[in-house]
């Protein structure tokens, strides 16, 4: 790394309205380095990388590309300055080759040439340590191999500016490692990438610097090697902040949901669940680990009346004040609210399932009980209230409670979710992805308001993708493999890397055999 600027931004702002996502940001980044930025949810670090990679444009403010000041005004105007943005949610026809989809949209009079195209792809993937298959759909690939391909488009392009967006969102330790080491190789090869995170452990492992973003303004950049997950944590919230997660002991637990041969079958007639088992208990957190696709998403909207399930399968409910057992399956979410089960997921994709987009706060909480009461009129006064506490308690960035929650940043509708499925005081609670995108002090406070929920006897699900939080939080961890259960550990003695090859090295002996642990048995002998 040396000190010559390969970008430099002068007092850069942007508007959306009345709200200010930049302020007059002035920074910049070196060649051959790499820079994490970090931010709270709404601090502006994803506007400002948007700014760069030509889907937006400053109101004010300069960008230098080395000495030359840039004018971006669309993704084509970022690649002939050598910049290019990886997204969090890939840009890939699904349908199309590796290949085919590393040359789409390039402007070329001529013919393409695909051995031409497939020989550069093996040269870039030789040069940097990359292995994917040039004729390999896009459909058959796995998630690190998208996000490969996505790297692969952009240097294809020629780009020596790299942003990548929550780059190890849904990869395994495994494959992080080796997309860091891809990132040192690149960085040698005097690249400059810039990384949005939220994993501090990742940026303090990966980056030569961090500049931090506080509410759409620049606070600083410091040098990594002088830097702690406390003092950067303090930077981004500009105040003392807590990261401990304080787990406590199951106390006096009770089966409350017996999942017993769930298989689902897709669209195209495969599997995406095969036989899953499990007991789940009161007042303990079970973590569900597994590498994106696996089944969790599919899991999930089964237990919750939302995806149909093969014969033989079976969710049963134990309610805490009853005798009678209630069996799930075949029971719509309407009709398992009939049956006296109260139950709150959290789903992955939290705009087409969780939330109404057009809808603000207030509208948003009263999805959940909008058929209560007799009157005529909906009843408006309750759904405000709960809208302005998880505003206060979750510190949700918005013009007001009544604005669309689409115009939010990711992590706000997320707080907007999460707040409002807590707030149902649940028997069981599903959470699929609860702090993907929030901010570290955010993350740490629905950590704590899951903890609370354990600590009131209820019985908590917790799909993650961070096995570092999944470790520290839960207190069983159910990995799926190929949509099969590889195994049930005790989180409180298990490993990173045991975790890590569970996800990704299916276990055939332990297939269909009792994957409980003794304390599981106990109970569900007493239960």
């Amino acid at each position: 790394m040396n000190g010559t600027p390969a970008l430099r931004l002068e007092n850069i702002t942007k508007r959306f309205g009345s709200v200010v996502a930049n302020n007059g940001i002035t920074m910049d980044v070196r060649k051959g380095e790499i820079l994490a930025l970090l931010g709270e949810n709404g601090s502006g670090k994803t506007t400002l990388m948007n700014m760069l990679s030509g889907i937006y444009y400053p109101d004010d403010g300069s960008i230098y590309v080395g000495q030359e000041e840039a004018h971006i005004r669309s993704p084509q105007d970022a690649f002939d300055y050598g910049i290019g943005m990886i997204h969090q949610h890939f840009k890939l026809v699904d349908v199309f080759t590796a290949a085919e989809n590393v040359i789409l949209g390039i402007k070329n009079n001529q013919k393409y040439d695909l051995k031409l195209v497939k020989n550069e792809i093996k040269d870039i993937c030789g040069k940097y340590g990359f292995e994917i298959n040039p004729d390999q759909k896009v459909y058959n690939m796995s998630v690190s191999q998208k996000q490969t391909l996505e790297i692969i488009k952009v240097l294809y392009r020629g780009a020596e500016i790299l942003i990548l967006d929550e780059p190890t969102a849904v990869l395994t330790p495994q494959e992080t490692d080796k997309l860091f080491q891809i990132l040192r190789a690149m960085r040698e090869d005097g690249k400059s990438v810039i990384i949005i995170t939220h994993k501090l452990h990742e940026v303090l492992d990966i980056s030569d610097r961090v500049a931090i973003l506080r509410r759409g303004e620049y606070v600083d950049t410091v040098d990594t090697k002088s830097a702690t997950e406390q003092t950067l944590s303090d930077m981004m919230v500009g105040k003392k902040t807590e990261l401990n997660i304080d787990r406590s002991l199951p106390v006096d637990p009770k089966l409350r949901l017996s999942v017993k041969n769930i298989t689902c079958i897709n669209e195209y007639g495969l599997p995406t669940l095969s036989d899953v088992s499990f007991d789940v208990f009161s007042g303990e957190i079970l973590g569900i680990a597994g590498i994106s696709g696996c089944g969790q998403k599919e899991l999930l909207e089964a237990i919750a009346g939302l995806q149909r399930t093969e014969p033989n399968a079976s969710v049963m409910f134990y309610p805490p004040d009853a005798d009678e057992k209630k069996e799930l399956i075949g029971c719509n979410p309407k009709q398992i609210r009939e049956l006296g089960v109260s139950l709150s997921f959290v789903p992955e994709d939290r705009l087409g399932m969780g939330l109404v987009g057009s809808m603000g706060m207030t509208d948003n909480m009263l999805l959940k009980n909008y058929g209560v009461g007799h009157s005529a009129f909906v009843q408006t006064k309750d759904a405000k209230l709960l809208a302005e506490k998880i505003l206060q308690e979750l510190e949700v960035v918005t013009p007001g409670i009544n604005t669309p929650v689409r115009r939010l940043s990711g992590g706000n509708v997320q707080k907007v979710l999460v707040g409002r499925e807590i707030a149902a005081s649940p028997k069981v609670l599903m959470t699929a992805y609860a702090v993907r995108g929030l901010d570290i002090n955010t993350s740490y406070t629905i950590y704590r308001l899951l903890n609370q929920q354990k600590e009131q006897g209820v019985a908590v699900i917790y799909v993650g993708e961070d096995l570092d939080v999944l470790l520290a939080l839960c207190d069983r961890i159910l990995v799926l493999c190929g949509g099969r259960v590889n195994g049930i550990v005790d989180a409180r003695t298990a490993t990173k890397e045991e975790i890590g090859l569970l996800m990704t090295n299916l276990n055939t002996s332990a297939v269909g055999s009792d994957n409980t642990t003794k304390t599981e048995r106990k109970d569900t002998e007493n239960g």
